[in-house]
C-alpha cells in the first residue's frame, strides 16, 4: 500500500483549520470556504469516518465584530475577543454541519485538561462517546480563560503542554488514537528552505522522521495566525510518535481535503515512526512541565543508553517547586532537555537527596517508597 493509500484509508481523523484558511484577506469569515469544508467532510462521515475538528478563529471574529483595525496584543483584549467570537464561530459550524443532518459538539479546553491525567482520561471519555454518537466535535482553546499562549516556556522554565492549536491537534490526535492529522494552513506544506527569500525553494512530499535539519526549517508565524510552520512541525512529531500520520496542506485551494482524500500529491505528508505507550504518550506531550531536575553525565548515559531509572546519585540540581506524581524536564549538564519523567517525590524532598545512594533515602526522608526519583517505565526520551 502507497502511503497516500493509507490517507484514503484514515477511519478517525483530526482536522485543524487555520485562522488565515477560515478568513478572507480582508479579515473578513470566508463563509464559501469553510461551508466547502464541511461538505467535504460531510462526504467522509457517509463513508463511515469519525472526524472530530479542530477550529481557531474566535478571536479574529470577535476582533471584527469590535471593528478592530489590527490583531489584538493584549490579553485582556484578546480573551474579550475570543468571548465575542467563539459564539459566531460555533454557529457557522452548526448550521453548516446541520444541512447535512449531522450534530456538533462544542469543546472548549485549556491547558489544564491535559496536564491533569485525571481530567485527561475523562475528555478522552467524553470524546470518545461523542464520536460512537456519530458527533463532530468543535474544539477550540478556551482563549476567554486560558492565558497558556502568552509564553511556551516562562522564565521560570515553565513549559505549558500546548500554546496554540496546531499543538492541541496533535495531543486530540495522540489522545484519541486518530489514524490521521491534517493541519490545513496557508502554506502549501513544508519547504526546503524558506521560500519568503527563496523563490526555488520545494515543497518536501514525505517526512519519514522529525530530525533537527527538519526542525531548522520551522519559520515564524502569520499575520492572522498564532502558530506558524514550527508549531506545526511540533504538532506533526507529536503525531508520528502517537503511531498516526500527519499532512501540512494549503486550506485555501480549492477542493484540498477532496484532493487530500483522492490520493493526489498535495502538501507534505509525515509518517508514522514507532509509538509511545499510552502513559508515556502523555508525559511527553499531554502535560505542563513545572519542573526541572539536572542531572550528571554519568546518569544520562543510564537513562539514554540502558533505559535505566532515574536514582537520586544521579541529580546535581532541582528547580522550581512540584509535587510528587508531576512531570518534570530532565536536564543535562547544559541545561539541554533530553527526557521527561513522572516523578515519586517531591521538590522538596528531592533537594534533600540530590547526589546520594537510594539506601540513604529512608534515613534522610524518614520514608521511602522507591530507590528512584523517576522510575524507567515513567521516562521518556525526547
Amino acid at each position: 500500500m502507497d502511503n497516500r493509500e493509507k490517507i484514503k484509508n484514515a477511519h478517525r481523523i483530526v482536522f485543524k483549520f487555520g485562522t488565515n484558511v477560515l478568513t478572507r484577506g480582508d479579515g473578513e469569515i470566508a463563509l464559501s470556504r469553510i461551508y466547502s469544508f464541511i461538505e467535504n467532510i460531510a462526504d467522509l462521515k457517509k463513508q463511515g469516518k469519525e472526524i472530530i475538528i479542530i477550529t481557531s478563529g474566535s478571536v479574529g471574529l470577535g476582533a471584527k465584530k469590535l471593528k478592530l483595525q489590527e490583531k489584538p496584543k493584549l490579553l485582556p483584549l484578546k480573551q474579550a475577543c475570543a468571548a465575542i467570537g467563539q459564539g459566531q464561530l460555533m454557529a457557522i459550524y452548526e448550521d453548516g454541519f446541520e444541512k447535512f443532518d449531522l450534530t456538533t459538539a462544542q469543546v472548549l479546553l485549556t491547558e489544564d485538561d491535559f496536564s491533569n491525567r485525571k481530567k485527561y482520561l475523562s475528555l478522552r471519555n467524553t470524546l470518545s462517546k461523542l464520536l460512537e454518537l456519530g458527533v463532530v466535535p468543535v474544539i477550540n482553546e478556551n482563549d476567554t480563560v486560558s492565558s497558556s499562549e502568552v509564553e511556551y516556556f516562562n522564565e521560570n522554565g515553565i513549559k505549558v503542554c500546548f500554546s496554540d492549536n496546531d499543538k492541541l491537534s496533535a495531543l486530540v490526535m495522540s489522545k484519541l488514537e486518530a489514524d490521521l492529522l491534517v493541519i490545513l494552513s496557508d502554506v502549501d506544506g513544508l519547504y526546503d528552505d524558506n521560500p519568503n527569500t527563496n523563490k526555488n525553494a520545494k515543497i518536501i512530499p514525505i517526512v519519514n522522521d522529525i530530525t533537527p535539519e527538519i526542525e531548522a526549517l520551522g519559520f515564524e508565524a502569520s499575520k492572522r495566525g498564532r502558530g506558524g510552520m514550527k508549531t506545526k512541525l511540533e504538532a506533526a512529531k507529536v503525531a508520528m510518535h502517537s503511531g498516526g500520520m500527519a499532512i501540512i496542506a494549503n486550506g485555501k485551494k480549492e477542493g484540498i481535503i477532496h484532493s487530500i482524500f483522492n490520493k493526489e500529491p498535495v502538501g507534505t505528508l509525515f509518517l508514522p515512526v514507532e509509538s509511545l505507550s499510552g502513559k508515556k504518550r502523555w508525559v511527553a506531550y499531554a502535560t505542563n512541565i513545572t519542573g526541572q531536575v539536572k542531572v550528571n553525565d554519568g546518569a544520562k548515559k543510564a537513562l539514554l543508553e540502558k533505559g535505566a531509572s532515574l536514582l537520586p546519585i544521579g541529580i546535581i540540581k532541582v528547580k522550581n517547586s512540584f509535587k510528587k506524581g508531576d512531570v518534570v524536564s530532565i536536564l543535562d549538564n547544559n541545561d539541554n532537555e533530553f527526557a521527561k519523567g513522572m516523578v515519586n517525590y517531591s521538590s522538596g524532598d528531592c533537594r534533600k537527596i540530590l547526589g546520594k545512594q537510594s539506601d540513604e533515602i529512608e534515613e534522610i526522608l524518614g520514608y521511602k517508597n522507591y530507590d528512584a526519583v523517576i522510575t524507567r517505565d515513567n521516562i521518556v526520551i525526547l
